[in-house]
């Protein structure tokens, strides 16, 4: 497919994101050529934005929670089709070269601190904030029928996020879940770990994130670990929160044998309480993406409408608001630009 296509461009850290023209690309071999029509805005998106994390040179399209219509598929490729709905998560592949890949861990491992040279949709590459977008066929997934494309994009991060945490903590039947951080993580962190039957308690001093996390599905909502250790404690501990003070003080709630999850991420230090830490054998479990089956669920979960994320929607033409409102704290919990 030849002619030409919007996209949304950063030219410099902290610039205003403006629409600019550029070629449609083409679907080298191995590839498939995405109609996008839905794209979140995530935090790592705006630490690249702001060059707080760095990748590569500006200008930058970014963008990793991309979702659209399959238009071309290129040489090779027989696990899509054109006419396929697709999502565009983070990871395409690996370089297969480098010791990391050389150990043959799942795809959805690599990382930019894994893989010496991933291909990483939105951060190593350019992503999902523009018209099209030719990808790696073997980095997307398969969106199931019942799911809005602007739902289903930031399902491709933050939904994969919190899903993935709660897998990896291997929780027993009946445990209890605490969430940290009543966000664009947290909001999603609560949902999941609900409809996967657990008890769940927020922490949060807002009277008004109290009432929406009980709209949300909080068992139990405490304003600290104190309240949250006389309330019963907490098995798993969800990290969503922007800064680590407040997982600092949750943590005097966890449960002997307990876990943290951190999925939150953060530019201050986290300090543990070491004599907590030992006595208590709890465990501190960093985690971002998951296997793509576990975004095949957190999908299903969406799909069936038992999470709902939560979000403010924006055309394409409206983009550069978007990013301002996310930097201001504007939207609550998640932003999309429809393209």
């Amino acid at each position: 497919m030849s002619g030409q296509m919007q996209a949304a461009v950063v030219t410099k850290p902290d610039a205003v994101w403006e629409m600019q023209t550029r070629p449609i690309p083409e679907a080298a071999p191995g590839q498939i050529l995405v109609r996008v029509h839905a794209c979140g805005i995530c935090g790592t998106d705006l630490w690249m934005a702001q060059n707080k994390l760095s990748y590569r040179q500006f200008p930058l399209v970014l963008g990793h929670e991309g979702v659209g219509e399959v238009v071309a598929v290129g040489a090779g490729v027989t696990t899509r089709a054109v006419g396929d709905r697709v999502g565009m998560p983070m990871v395409q592949k690996g370089c297969g070269r480098c010791e990391f890949c050389r150990e043959e861990h799942p795809k959805s491992f690599v990382t930019a601190a894994n893989c010496a040279a991933p291909i990483l949709t939105g951060v190593t590459v350019d992503g999902a904030h523009a018209d099209y977008i030719a990808v790696d066929a073997a980095g997307t997934v398969r969106l199931p029928d019942g799911i809005s494309y602007e739902d289903a994009a930031p399902t491709l991060c933050a939904g994969f996020t919190v899903w993935a945490a709660l897998r990896r903590a291997d929780l027993k039947p009946n445990a209890r879940v605490t969430v940290v951080g009543i966000g664009g993580l947290g909001h999603l962190a609560i949902q999941y770990a609900k409809a996967a039957g657990y008890h769940v308690t927020a922490i949060t001093h807002s009277p008004d994130k109290q009432q929406i996390a009980r709209e949300l599905g909080a068992d139990l909502v405490v304003p600290d670990g104190t309240a949250l250790r006389d309330a019963g404690g907490a098995d798993l501990i969800m990290h969503t929160a922007s800064h680590h003070g407040v997982v600092n003080d949750a943590m005097a709630g966890l449960k002997p044998w307990g876990k943290v999850v951190m999925m939150g991420i953060a530019f201050d230090d986290m300090f543990v309480p070491a004599l907590s830490l030992v006595s208590n054998s709890h465990q501190i479990i960093g985690s971002a993406h998951n296997g793509y089956e576990y975004l095949e669920e957190a999908l299903g979960y969406v799909a069936r409408g038992e999470v709902k994320p939560r979000i403010e929607v924006f055309t394409k033409d409206n983009v550069a608001e978007a990013y301002d409102r996310v930097v201001s704290g504007d939207v609550r919990f998640k932003a999309v630009v429809t393209y």
